[in-house]
């Protein structure tokens, strides 16, 4: 059980770094190519931050899961899906309003 716990706190952090890399650094090179290649360039604040908040989402959930499993609540899997859920409707927000080809938003 313990092994897990380590497992799902590294994860999350990893991806709450990542996320916070992406989102304040603005880090967009961080995500392959094909996720970026329509994004304006003066649309990549807004398009960072809101990937960048999605993947602090996903990794806080996976995090509050493994510490949710420590304490042996049969539970852990609802914060892991939340974040999941939560996180990934908004990279994928994201990707349709910035990265399309000829778009007018901005």
């Amino acid at each position: 059980m313990i092994v897990g716990v380590i497992i799902d706190l590294a994860v999350g952090l990893c991806c709450i770094i990542l996320g916070l890399l992406i989102w304040k650094k603005q880090k967009i090179s961080l995500l392959h190519d094909y996720h970026y290649q329509y994004v304006k360039r003066e649309a990549i604040p807004a398009y960072t931050l809101m990937v960048g908040r999605g993947i602090v989402i996903v990794g806080a959930g996976i995090a509050a899961a493994g510490l949710f499993d420590l304490v042996m609540s049969p539970l852990w899997w609802v914060p892991m899906a939340a974040g999941f859920v939560l996180g990934l409707a908004l990279v994928i927000f994201a990707q349709r309003k910035y990265n399309r080809p000829n778009s007018t938003e901005e």
